[in-house]
């Protein structure tokens, strides 16, 4: 679904990542994970359309997708959540949700004016996606809460939800973990695996939390210094010495050794 080939990007001096090439397969949830310094968000926000590489390609379904700015993107289906959730916080959850579909009637002038039975119909259809949503996520209960208010896991999974309102071919998911707190964030994770294995969506995702990682992504790509160290199940990333060398600094001493 995604191909990064031979990507690299810097700023000024710094080689943020470096000859990159990595794939992810349709219907996968596959894991990118690294020490801080290793071009993880830059080369998300290459994938996502932020940034436009200096060299390199980046392919989304087969096409090539090089440069393209975020709008472009979402509306060929590839969308994200960030770390810090983006939500519209005077505006309930379900009007956060109904905002996403683009292209309604509603938001053109003339259709206002002149044709408010088609704008209260797709409102309707709309706000029943939106409902549905909600539904999926355990999040009825707040869908007239402000979103402002909601706490840091609930931001997450209306953000999740958002994807959700556009049916996605592939999901970005910025440390969608980081700030929430254990119940909501196995939530979190019954869901994703839910979409996927359900809805069949893909997804990509920066994580630091190894438990989140372990349960759902599969494979795990591991990067260092801008480049892709390795690949491979948690369990073979767990043992490689190169991700420990790159974590920690070295590789654990065996029992009994001497300094």
């Amino acid at each position: 679904m995604i191909e990064v080939n031979h990507v690299t990007k810097c700023f000024a001096s710094l080689v943020a990542v470096d000859d990159c090439t990595l794939s992810v397969e349709r219907g996968s949830i596959t894991g990118l994970i690294g020490p801080n310094g290793a071009g993880k968000s830059t080369l998300f926000n290459i994938v996502a359309g932020r940034y436009a590489p200096d060299e390199g390609t980046v392919k989304l379904d087969g096409q090539d997708v090089s440069g393209w700015p975020p709008h472009r993107l979402f509306a060929a289906g590839l969308a994200r959540t960030f770390q810090i959730p983006h939500e519209f916080s005077h505006m309930t959850a379900i009007e956060n949700l109904m905002m996403v579909p683009s292209g309604q009637s509603g938001e053109n002038l003339f259709s206002a004016w002149f044709q408010p039975g088609r704008v209260r119909s797709e409102e309707a259809a709309v706000r029943k996606r939106a409902e549905e949503v909600l539904a999926f996520l355990n999040l009825s209960h707040v869908r007239n809460e402000l979103a402002g208010n909601l706490s840091g896991g609930q931001k997450k999974l209306l953000e999740l939800g958002r994807t959700m309102m556009t049916e996605p071919r592939v999901v970005l998911l910025d440390e969608i973990a980081a700030g929430v707190n254990r119940t909501l964030l196995r939530d979190l994770a019954d869901n994703i695996l839910r979409l996927n294995r359900e809805l069949n969506y893909t997804f990509f995702l920066i994580e630091h939390d190894m438990d989140f990682i372990a349960r759902l992504c599969d494979p795990v790509i591991v990067m260092a210094q801008g480049k892709v160290m390795t690949e491979g199940s948690i369990a073979e990333i767990q043992k490689d010495e190169r991700v420990i060398e790159a974590y920690f600094g070295g590789a654990p001493k065996a029992e009994g050794a001497h300094p």
